[in-house]
């Protein structure tokens, strides 16, 4: 255990120094704003504070992930010159889902959107600014706000196959044939009926939407978004993981109030909870108990 939490570390302090480094020459385009004073702050740093600097880093790392929906001072936000384009994404966004149908949507690719939006009017095409910026936000290293997970997606146009999908009925959700779906019976099985799935396949724009969303919801700051959902192209959602709950709890099964539930406890015992997100990851991500990992 002591092992794991040194190499977590080292592994943190890697990263944040890197993107401290970094970020305010990568994420001055197209409208995403780092306080000047800062990065003079970081690029003037003496070079023999470094351990005590990087133990600050510590610190300030656990205290945002403790207190992950609250904004803190280094978060990157999107500035007001661009703030109309994000606006009008995540409202074409939210069109487009509830045009295509909730279920349709969560496995719905980059391309296939952009064809429905552009046919139908009540979509409306989305614009070259708009599509500039969902590109900028999906091949901007994420790490330089804070996400410090790999990607998973490498490619904007790549899709979720209909056929390699099963729907889960009652869920509103897919998940992956095979592994994923067999776990998925497994634990109704052997941890109760009262699982529920909560969050299955994502695709590509169901990830913009609820990243960009969360983002919108605290005035366009993509470090807070981050810190509880992963941004486009870094789900393992797409991969094969999946969310459940205890059924009954709603939205709560979505906080800690999930480790207090019997399904949690059996999820535990049997050792299906390997989690992607711990306690105290050095991933930049929020603890997530009810994240199963599949892959």
């Amino acid at each position: 255990m002591i092992k794991k939490l040194m190499s977590d570390e080292h592994f943190l302090k890697k990263m944040v120094w890197r993107r401290d480094v970094v970020k305010a020459l990568a994420l001055s385009a197209l409208g995403i704003g780092v306080a000047p004073a800062v990065f003079a702050q970081t690029l003037k740093l003496p070079a023999g504070s470094f351990s005590e600097h990087m133990d600050d880093h510590i610190r300030d790392y656990l205290h945002k992930m403790k207190n992950f929906d609250a904004p803190h001072n280094e978060d990157i936000k999107i500035e007001q010159e661009a703030y109309p384009v994000f606006q009008s994404t995540v409202q074409r966004l939210h069109r487009l889902e509830q045009f295509v149908g909730h279920l349709n949507f969560q496995i719905i690719g980059f391309d296939e959107g952009i064809r429905i939006a552009r046919r139908y009017a009540d979509v409306g095409k989305f614009t070259e600014a708009e599509l500039g910026f969902m590109e900028m936000i999906f091949y901007h290293d994420a790490s330089l706000y804070g996400f410090l997970g790999e990607k998973t997606m490498t490619k904007l146009t790549d899709s979720i196959n209909k056929n390699d999908v099963i729907k889960i009925p009652d869920a509103g959700n897919y998940l992956y044939r095979g592994i994923p779906h067999q776990t998925l019976i497994t634990i109704r099985q052997q941890v109760s009926e009262g699982v529920v799935l909560t969050s299955g396949v994502r695709g590509i724009m169901k990830q913009f939407l609820l990243f960009l969303s969360k983002a919108e919801m605290s005035r366009g700051n993509l470090s807070l978004a981050s810190r509880s959902l992963a941004p486009p192209g870094y789900s393992f959602h797409a991969n094969g993981d999946f969310d459940v709950g205890q059924d009954g709890l709603g939205v709560l099964n979505f906080t800690e109030k999930f480790t207090e539930t019997e399904v949690y406890t059996r999820l535990t015992d049997l050792g299906y909870l390997k989690l992607r997100y711990k306690l105290n990851n050095p991933l930049g991500v929020r603890f997530e108990p009810w994240h199963i990992k599949i892959t």
